[in-house]
Formats: structure tokens, sequence, C-alpha cells
């Protein structure tokens, strides 16, 4: 599950800087009227349509009127808003032109707290849709203005895009804006796709130094001379969502020395891999973000421990996540640490789509989620390659790896796989796991995991409890039915964990990614779920005793 994080973390969906020279001066009119802040039709002192921000200024030099966003305080935050509603049906990609100047703006505490210009796009319900549009930003002084332009890819989905002009809780500096405007644009002109840098297959330097190959037996997990291995741990988040992650290399050994995890859930993302994200360096197809992975399992292998290699996605498995595999499988070849988790939370498909694939419009592709939408990411594309697909393309490279397997509804949903869509295993494999994902909100233990756990292997990849509602505020009044202030559900829950020795990774061994298991980067447990989480990892017994 991906909660808000700072939401300037966010992934591109492509930016392209161009000259204004180069527009053609018979073009349509922008979408977006007074975006170069001329009109004033009501003589108050600012133009017409954007928002007012105290601090503001309405400026003009000769003939260019603007306006100034100038910082008064370190940290604060000075923003414009308009909210433009899209034509009907929406373009498939937009162009938006900016005149900026700026002086002497300084980054605040993190990278992204400087000057920008946010935006998002909203469904019809007023949604904020995943993923989200890059923001240009700027830092230090121009040499005067500064013309950009940059296109950005519009979800289907989309009926608004909201623009945010700001200087970001800056350390200091002035940002001056003559020119917002936002034009029609077709899905050639997006700027193309990153090359594919192949990966080779990792050579193990030491191997006498790994944790010993796991293969499935029946519902457990055992090394090759036949001893059952019990994964226990956490799950390590923000390669999902930057490039850089976030002491990624502080929080492993942390994990596994001090809290006794034996393996690590590693969420990753398809785009960061290839070197198409925010901020990455081009022309190096990601290999910095690959590198990071790798180091992240040497430390965990190298400790003993195993890594879930999760592919952090949402929705349904799409030509992209094959892409993803046929590489990945490769560079981590009968890694004897390393398991495939293929696909982070499906859901509003069906269980024949989930595991044969198909058209996502097709009346067979039924819907059966019963738990609220977490998140507002969308694929692009019509047409799913199924969960069997990125299997078999994995065992087509000669990866013997285990594979993880998540449900439907978000994650949680097994009951397709006890009834009549499990994956099929191809000769080689050293086996199949199955993942649910389990918070306060969903319930039917038995009939959605248990019921699964009986005949198969299965990794509860995330679960976590939240420290009162209103931080989970996206949970309707119908789905609130815990007590939060109370231990039950946590104690509970790893109860029923450890009650069947469910394979399991506790959600989030993050200070800002909920349900949190750390409240800082001092990796102090949070009393309402980290603190239960850590006693069960080194050793102490949980009594379940209610079913949910």
């Amino acid at each position: 599950m991906i909660l808000p994080r700072p939401f300037l973390n966010l992934i591109t969906l492509g930016v392209l800087f161009i000259s204004n020279a180069a527009l053609a001066a018979d073009e349509a009119p922008s979408l977006l009227s007074n975006g170069t802040f001329e009109t004033d039709s009501k003589s108050a002192g600012w133009p017409d349509e954007w928002s007012h921000p105290e601090g503001g200024t309405w400026e003009k030099e000769g003939d260019v009127r603007f306006i100034r966003l100038r910082s008064a305080k370190p940290g604060d935050t000075l923003m414009v808003y308009r909210l433009l509603n899209l034509p009907s049906p929406p373009p498939p990609a937009l162009e938006i032109r900016l005149r900026v100047r700026y002086s002497d703006i300084k980054r605040g505490k993190n990278a992204w707290f400087d000057g920008r210009v946010m935006s998002h796009f909203k469904n019809a319900d007023g949604k904020v849709l995943k993923p989200e549009p890059s923001a240009p930003a700027f830092t230090g002084t121009s040499k005067g203005w500064v013309d950009k332009s940059y296109l950005v890819k519009v979800p289907a989905s989309a009926r608004s895009l909201e623009l945010m002009p700001a200087l970001f809780q800056a350390e200091s500096g002035t940002l001056d804006l003559a020119r917002l405007e936002v034009f029609p644009a077709t899905a050639d002109q997006l700027p193309k796709p990153e090359p594919v840098v192949s990966s080779a297959t990792l050579t193990l330097t030491n191997p006498a130094s790994l944790p010993p190959e796991l293969h499935v037996v029946g519902t457990e997990l055992h090394t090759k001379d036949d001893k059952p291995v019990w994964l226990q741990g956490l799950c390590i988040d923000s390669l999902e969502w930057s490039a850089g992650g976030e002491k990624i290399g502080q929080s492993v050994p942390v994990a596994i020395d001090q809290w006794k995890s034996n393996v690590i859930r590693l969420p990753v993302r398809e785009h960061f891999w290839f070197g198409r994200g925010p901020w990455q360096k081009k022309g190096e197809g990601g290999m910095a973000y690959r590198k990071l992975v790798d180091d992240a399992i040497e430390a965990a292998a190298s400790r003993g421990a195993y890594v879930a290699l999760d592919l952090h996605r949402f929705g349904a498995p799409m030509a992209k996540d094959l892409e993803f595999w046929k590489d990945a499988a490769i560079r981590y070849k009968n890694h004897p640490a390393v398991l495939f988790e293929l696909f982070n939370e499906t859901h509003s498909i069906s269980w024949k789509i989930w595991r044969d694939g198909g058209s996502l419009k097709s009346p067979a592709n039924k819907n059966t989620d019963v738990n609220v939408a977490e998140n507002s990411e969308e694929d692009e594309g019509d047409v799913s390659t199924g969960m069997q697909a990125l299997l078999d393309a994995i065992r087509a490279t000669g990866s013997r790896n285990i594979v993880i397997a998540g449900g439907l509804d978000w994650g949680y949903d097994l009951s397709g796989v006890v009834k009549d869509y499990a994956l099929q295993e191809r000769e080689g494999g050293d086996g199949i796991v199955y993942s649910s994902h389990i918070y306060p909100w969903k319930k039917d233990w038995q009939g959605k995991t248990l019921d699964a756990a009986a005949k198969y292997p299965v990794f509860i990849g995330e679960v976590g409890c939240p420290p009162d509602w209103k931080s989970f505020s996206f949970i309707p009044e119908s789905g609130r039915t815990e007590d939060l202030s109370k231990p039950d559900w946590a104690t509970d829950m790893i109860g029923l964990i450890q009650k069947h020795k469910l394979n399991w990774t506790g959600f989030a061994f993050h200070p800002k990614t909920g349900p949190m298991v750390i409240q800082d980067w001092d990796y102090t447990p949070t009393p309402y779920w980290g603190a239960f989480v850590k006693e069960a990892l080194a050793g102490k017994i949980y009594d379940m005793k209610k079913m949910r």
C-alpha cells in the first residue's frame, strides 16, 4: 500500500524542455485563461482567477505583468493555485509553458523544498490521480527571465488539472512568474522512454556466506537439506518512490542485527529500474538504482537473511511489468537469498484476468473488491498480461527463485487461488508462495488468507496497525470497526501469524510511511504497532483471542 508521503516524491510522466522560440505563432489559445496575469477585471490589485497568497504581490516591469513570491521566513510556503477543467475527451498530453525568474532560492531541509511548479491530475470524483506530473524546480539565481516548456501525459480518467506554482518550504528566495499556459498536445510529442540497458547475472563473490536456497514443500519453505525456514521480518520502503532511496543502507543492518529479521521486503519500481524516473541521470539506464538494490540484497544476504524483491505496482499486471521481470530475473537468477514478488497489489480485476490476462474492458473482467481503494494510481493500457505470464517470463530466464504472488482486493484476497486460479509452476522452479496484505479494515481472515495457507505457503507481505482512524481518513466510517486505542488488533494479528506460522514482514520500517513500525531514524518502535513487531521478531509469543 502507498499512503500519502511527501507529495513531491513524484513519479515522472516525462518532461521535455524546449525553447519558446520554437513555438508556433498561429496555434490555438491556451486552455488556461489569464495565464499571463494581465487581467484584473475587478480592480482587486490581483490577476483574475488566481489565488492570492499572503505575501504574494502583483508586479509590473515595462509591459510584463507577473506574480512575485518572496520568502519572508525560512521554511514557509507561498503558493498560487488554479484548477483547470480539461476538455472532454481530454487530450493525450498537455504542454505547459512557463516564464519564470528567480533569485537566491536556497533549498530547505529536503531536496524538494525549493521553487517549483507542482501539479495534480484529478478524476471526476476530485481524487488525485497517480502517477503525477513531474514538478519543474528552481534553485539559485536565474539570468533574467527564463522561458520553459514541458510535456505531461494525461491519465485517461483525468478531468481536471491542479496547478500550484510555489516557493515550497525553501530556506529563502524569490520566485517571479510571468507566464503559465497550458496547451493540448499529442502522444507522439511526449519524450521517448530511455532505452533498456540489460542486466547481466550478478556474480556471487562469496556464496558460502549466503543463506541456503529455499524451495516450497507443501505449505512450508525448506532448505535443500530439508530444514524448514520461517520468514519473519520488515518491509523497508522508499525505493518505490525515490530513485536514491532513504537510508536503505542504514536500515537493512538495523532490521537484521537489532530487530532480528531474517527477511527484508524491498519494494522497487520499474521506471526507476530502467532509468525513466524523475531526477535520474539520463542515458545511464537505471544502473545507479540497480546498484542500490544490489547493495541492499548484499547487506541482507551477507547477514544470512533473505530479500523479497517486490515490484511495487497496483491494479493489473501489464507489459511494463513483464519487461521488468525479464531483466530483474536475469540479474538475480538463482541468487539463494532473493525471492521474486511479482506484483504488489492487484485490484479491480477478475480472477481470470489476474491469472491469464486479457482485456480490462471485457465483460468477463468483473471487479470483486470489497475493500476501499487505497490510492488512485492507474494503469496505462487496456490489456493485462496476467500473473502467469510474469511467472513464465521469470522461468524462461532459467531462474528457479521462489516466486511470490499477491491476491486480489488490494493484495488481500486469496480465495480464488484456493478455488480455481492457482498459478502453474514450471519445471525446475523452487515453487510459488502466495501473499496477502492485512490491515484493520480487512475482514474474513479465514476465507481470504487462512484457507490458502492450508494448501500453500503464505507470505503476509504487508501488515500493520495505525494509531487511529484519523491518520487513515480514506477508510469510511463503516470500515472503522476496530478500537485502535487498544492493542487488541495488533496482538491478535501477530498471534494469528504465529499460530499458523505465516511468513511475514511488518509494514513499514520507515518513519513516514504508514502504518509505521518506527517513529524516527533512531528506529524507535511506534507504541501502537512497532513495539509488538519488535517483540515478536525477538521471539515473544502472542495469543490470538479474536478472529476477524
